[in-house]
């Protein structure tokens, strides 16, 4: 029995349990050795007794240990204690992306297709590595108290087997892919499945399939098509749909490639959410037809003859012969003409090749470069990549190094410290990975050793000098003396920099030089792409580029959500002179439809039927509860609306509602909170009023 107070592995303390799972327990515990919180999962004793098991969990729980990244749950240990297997692992303060979804219904666009590239990301490191989840579910999902997602449970998803999956009842069994649904191999395009149906979930607040049971949720799987998102909900992009749709697509070989083409669509859906860059690769061949001689089809309608054998004259040797195996003349045809069809193979592959090199004349270039292959767009648009930049690798840079690079590379950046042996204010690790292509001016995460003790250099852009010396000062560090330098995004006289710069781990008395913008080095600055941005990142981007944004229109736009920009005047790319006021056109959202109600009859009085209600049960189990959506809904006969759809809170209960209905006959109203319908069911009695 395990119990608060138990100590595994001579190390490690038991806390409490916060969670358990179809095949193991989590525990809060304590690393005693090294002095810090740990999750501690132990194995279920059911399967400490399996020892095919055990040795499956305890290899691949070791070769996890190997995995170092910031969307991976890190595995510090793994041990036995009288027959107690245990994995234990960091320690994330949080909420899983369940009960996530749980809570808010459903998530919104950006945020959902954050929280993608974020598991794809946890994921592409896996597959690097040659790891393989096999069970990437809203519940192995971990979101932080900051915001960061990590995948987590890659120990126990290879080690278990398909008894166990099914043993695990509803809960993996509606995110499986339709291979292991079938019992078949699994690879890394199986991880991307799942994490289709998990950003289908996110997207629309349910999985694409219910059942039930696992068996009827599986069959799905295998053999149903999910609807498409758009289809459901038409605010969610086009794009965005086709995204989730390729990932789920039944045949591994239509699915992307790998995690990496995944995050480089998800990413695009951002900047281009009606874009129509997401391709479907058919399986089927295209090789010219074969033609089979009439020996082969003689050889396959006709059974080859066999000498009758007598039963006991079969020499032992024999029979553990095949009896259905191939003549052997069939079987030479057969290999000829597998050679002949794997030649084809490589003339045509030859040809392709060489198509796109342009060595027969033409080129795939000049093709792509032609503005008549695109299809027209009803409204302004602009190339998505021409604002792409390549993340450069800074891992084992100094910080200043780091962060001049990103500055070169029209990148901003976050700091983040960690522990690491590595010396002070060198880079451990960042995110995005090297290689990725981003917007221009994203954040890249920088997570850089810090000396123990030490001074943050603190961020005092847009300060005063005199503020940022007594910021300084404060803090136990010595002001220097002030430099001048270019800057396009603080205006003149103000603070631009410090060196050692920001983030840079000092000890106290360390002399700081502060740095005092005297504007922009050059005259003219390149125009952003905004088209299809929220208002707000649209004018922080023309911000960051010295750029104004004073003249902002409005219009209906059925291609751009509300408050996403649909044109700008400028297009991205020129050169304009520094503090340019670019104008940009704001979405309304679909232009609303026009009814016109017929006029009253004046002799006769119009009635309408009013009932009010008050909801005693407070639908928040505890004062600090966070606000969730309650949605109240009225059934009166036979007919169903919505009567209030709002976020509250815990004080806002006991609560009156006035309902209209349809008539003086009672009806029935039921409250929901984020999506999940309570108990009890209020009745409400109307009465008839004049209008």
């Amino acid at each position: 029995m395990i119990s608060p107070g138990m100590l595994i592995g001579e190390r490690y303390e038991i806390i409490d349990r916060v969670g358990s799972g179809g095949m193991a327990d989590v525990y809060n515990g304590k690393d005693l050795r090294l002095n810090r919180n740990v999750a501690i999962k132990i194995l279920k004793q059911e399967y400490s007794n399996d020892a095919k098991f055990v040795s499956k969990f305890r290899a691949e729980a070791q070769s996890v240990a190997g995995l170092s990244h910031p969307n991976v749950v890190n595995v510090y240990d793994v041990g036995e204690d009288d027959n107690l297997y245990y994995i234990v692992m960091e320690l994330v303060e949080g909420i899983t992306l369940k009960k996530f979804i749980e809570k808010k219904g459903k998530l919104e666009i950006n945020e959902a297709i954050g929280i993608g590239i974020q598991i794809a990301q946890g994921i592409e490191e896996a597959h690097k590595n040659h790891i393989i989840h096999r069970d990437i579910k809203p519940q192995n999902i971990i979101i932080s108290r900051e915001g960061k997602v990590k995948v987590t449970d890659f120990g126990i998803a290879k080690a278990a087997t398909s008894n166990t999956i099914t043993s695990n009842a509803m809960g993996s069994v509606h995110y499986i892919s339709p291979e292991q649904a079938r019992g078949g191999y699994s690879d890394e395009k199986s991880d991307i499945y799942s994490l289709g149906v998990t950003i289908y979930e996110m997207l629309l607040g349910k999985v694409p399939f219910e059942g039930e049971s696992t068996v009827s949720v599986a069959f799905a799987h295998v053999h149903e098509e999910a609807a498409h998102l758009d289809e459901v909900d038409p605010s969610i992009p086009r794009s965005l749909s086709r995204i989730v749709q390729k990932c789920m697509q039944k045949k591994p070989d239509m699915r992307y490639e790998s995690a990496d083409a995944l995050i480089m669509d998800l990413r695009r859906a951002v900047s281009d959410p009606q874009g129509d860059y997401v391709v479907f690769e058919e399986t089927v061949s295209d090789s010219p037809t074969i033609m089979i001689t009439d020996d082969v089809v003689r050889a396959v309608k006709e059974p080859p003859k066999r000498k009758p054998v007598v039963r006991d004259e079969i020499p032992p040797e024999r029979e553990l012969i095949n009896e259905d195996a191939l003549d052997p003349k069939l079987e030479r045809i057969l290999k000829i003409c597998s050679g002949i069809v794997a030649v084809i193979i490589v003339v045509v592959i030859f040809l392709i090749v060489g198509k796109v090199a342009g060595w027969w004349g033409g080129s795939g270039k000049e093709e792509k470069d032609n503005p008549s292959s695109y299809s027209a767009s009803p409204l302004p648009s602009e190339d998505v990549s021409a604002d792409k930049v390549e993340v450069p690798n800074l891992i084992d840079q100094t910080l200043e190094d780091a962060e001049k690079m990103l500055d070169d590379a029209k990148l901003h950046y976050k700091l983040e410290p960690v522990e690491s042996d590595k010396e002070a204010n060198t880079v451990v690790n960042q995110d995005p990975l090297a290689g990725e292509n981003v917007d221009e001016y994203s954040d890249v995460i920088i997570y850089y050793s810090q000396e123990e003790s030490g001074v943050v250099i603190p961020s005092l852009a847009n300060y005063t000098v005199e503020d940022a010396q007594r910021k300084l000062e404060s803090m136990g560090l010595v002001f220097a003396k002030t430099e001048k330098r270019y800057s396009d995004t603080v205006e003149e006289g103000k603070v631009c920099g410090t060196d050692p710069v920001v983030g840079t781990s000092v000890k106290k008395g360390t002399s700081v030089v502060i740095l005092v913008s005297q504007g922009p080095e050059n005259e003219t600055v390149t125009v952003p792409y905004v088209v299809g941005k929220k208002v707000e990142i649209a004018k922080e981007l023309l911000a960051d580029r010295g750029l104004d944004c004073d003249n902002v229109d409005y219009a209906y736009s059925d291609k751009y959500n509300k408050g996403r920009v649909i044109y700008q005047s400028i297009k991205s790319g020129n050169k304009v002179p520094a503090g340019t006021s670019i104008g940009i056109t704001v979405s309304l959202g679909a232009e609303p439809v026009e009814t016109s109600e017929p006029p009253r009859p004046t002799a006769t009085p119009r009635y309408r039927y009013v009932g009010t209600v008050t909801i005693n049960l407070n639908p928040f189990e505890y004062e600090d509860e966070e606000p969730a959506v309650i949605k109240l809904i009225l059934t009166q006969d036979g007919k169903s609306q919505t009567v209030f759809n709002g976020t509250l809170s815990y004080k806002d209960f006991p609560k009156k509602f006035t309902v209209n209905g349809w008539s003086d006959s009672t009806g029935q109203l039921t409250i929901s909170k984020a999506g999940v319908v309570l108990d009890p069911v209020f009745d409400i009695e109307f009465k008839r009023i004049a209008d």
